[in-house]
C-alpha cells in the first residue's frame, strides 16, 4: 500500500522515493510485523484462554509435557495477522506474487485452523481426519502449484540443484505433482517439528532470513548474474513477505519460549510451512530448501523411517518420533533440545547459501 501511496508523491516531495527501495520496506516490514506482534500477542493470548481453547497433550508424549495441557493454542493466528498487515502495508500490491505468498499462507493456514478448532471441541490431541487433512492441503498445494505452471516464466518447470550452475532437468508436466508433493510435505513436516518451546518458531526465523537473502539476490539482475543463478524478476519483492515473516516469527517467540505462554498449533506451523514451501518452488530452490530446512527435514524422516520400520519390522528405531521427542526421553531437557536443534538449523543454513558460491 505504502509504495502506491507514497512514490507518486515524489514529483513534490523527493524523500518519498526511499518507497522504491526493497531493502528500506523489508526492514521496517519486519518491524511491524514484530510490532504488531507484540501489540496482539497478550489480548490474543488472553482471549483464546476465555475461550478454553487450550492444547491437549497427547498421553504416549514424554510426561514433561503433560504440564502444558491447557496451555492456549490457535496461536498461529498472530504470526498470519501481523504478516498479512506487514506485507499489505510494505510489499507492491501489483506484485502477483504478493498474493500468491498470502493465498499460500491463508488457505493451509486456513486448515490448520479446522483442524485446531476440532482439537479443542473434542478435548483430544486428534483433529480433522488425517484423510481429509491430506486432501485439503493437496487441493491448496494443487491451485497454487497450477496457477504457477500457467502463469510461471521460462524456468518454472526447470530443476535446479545446488553446485550446478544451469538446469538439469525440466520437469514439463511432471512439475505439477512435484510441486504438489513439495508443498505438502513441506507444510507437514514444520508441523511435526512443533512440539517444544520455540523449536519450530526459532527455525522458522533462520530460514526466513535464508529465504530473504535469496529473494533479494534472485530478484537483482548483477547479483543474480554473478552468483550465476536464475534471475527471476519480480521475486525480489518477496523479500518484504519474507521478512516480515522473520520479524512476527521473533514477536511469536516472546511468548511460545519456554515455559510457552502460547502454542501457534496447526494454524501457524502449516500456514509457515505453505509459504516456506512455494518460496522455494517460486525461486527454483525446490532442492536446497532440503539443506535450507534441514531439521524439518530430518523431523519428518525420523516420522517415516519410525512408521515403516515398524509396520515392516515390528521395531522402532527411536524411542519416539518425532526426533526432538527421541532426544527428549534420552534425557535431554527440553530446553536443550531447542538450543541444540536452533545449532544445527544454523549450520544448516550457512551450509545452504555456501552453495550459491560453489557452482
Amino acid at each position: 500500500m505504502f509504495p502506491e501511496l507514497f512514490l507518486p508523491l515524489v514529483k513534490y516531495f523527493s524523500g518519498f522515493n526511499i518507497f522504491q527501495y526493497i531493502t528500506f520496506r523489508s526492514a521496517y516490514a519486519a518491524m511491524t510485523a514484530l510490532l504488531v506482534s507484540f501489540v496482539f500477542g497478550r489480548p490474543l493470548i488472553r482471549k483464546l484462554q476465555r475461550l478454553k481453547a487450550g492444547q491437549e497433550v497427547r498421553e504416549d508424549g514424554p510426561e514433561t509435557h503433560l504440564v502444558k495441557s491447557g496451555t492456549p493454542t490457535m496461536g498461529g493466528l498472530l504470526i498470519l495477522i501481523s504478516v498479512t498487515i506487514a506485507t499489505l502495508l510494505w510489499q507492491d500490491l501489483n506484485n502477483p506474487y504478493t498474493w500468491l505468498l498470502l493465498f499460500s499462507m491463508i488457505a493451509f493456514g486456513g486448515i490448520g485452523f479446522v483442524d485446531d478448532y476440532l482439537k479443542i471441541f473434542r478435548k483430544s490431541s486428534d483433529g480433522m481426519h488425517a484423510r481429509v487433512k491430506f486432501i485439503g492441503q493437496t487441493v491448496v498445494a494443487l491451485i497454487i502449484v497450477v496457477l504457477l505452471y500457467i502463469y510461471g516464466n521460462e524456468h518454472t518447470t526447470l530443476l535446479y540443484i545446488p553446485f550446478f550452475k544451469h538446469a538439469v532437468l525440466d520437469m514439463s508436466y511432471f512439475y505439477i505433482p512435484f510441486g504438489v508433493v513439495l508443498l505438502v510435505g513441506t507444510s507437514n513436516a514444520v508441523n511435526l517439528t512443533d512440539g517444544l518451546d520455540g523449536l519450530a518458531i526459532g527455525l522458522v526465523v533462520l530460514v526466513g532470513i535464508t529465504f530473504a537473502i535469496l529473494t533479494y539476490i534472485t530478484g537483482r539482475m548483477d547479483y543474480s548474474e554473478y552468483l550465476q543463478i536464475p534471475y527471476l524478476a519480480g521475486t525480489g519483492e518477496l523479500t518484504i513477505l519474507t521478512l516480515a515473516l522473520v520479524g512476527a516469527s521473533i514477536g511469536f517467540l516472546w511468548f511460545n519460549s519456554h515455559p510457552a505462554e502460547v502454542f501457534m498449533g496447526d494454524t501457524g506451523s502449516l500456514a509457515i510451512g505453505g509459504v516456506i514451501g512455494v518460496l522455494a518452488l517460486v525461486l527454483k530452490k525446490e532442492i536446497l530448501l532440503i539443506v535450507i530446512g534441514g531439521v524439518f527435514v530430518l523431523e519428518a524422516l525420523s516420522v517415516i523411517i519410525q512408521v515403516v520400520s515398524y509396520k515392516l519390522r515390528g521395531k522402532r528405531v527411536f524411542k519416539m518420533a518425532p526426533l526432538h521427542h527421541h532426544f527428549e526421553l534420552k534425557g535431554w531437557a527440553e530446553s536443550k533440545v531447542v538450543i541444540r536443534f536452533w545449532i544445527l538449523g544454523t549450520l544448516f543454513t550457512i551450509l545452504s547459501l555456501s552453495t550459491l558460491k560453489i557452482q
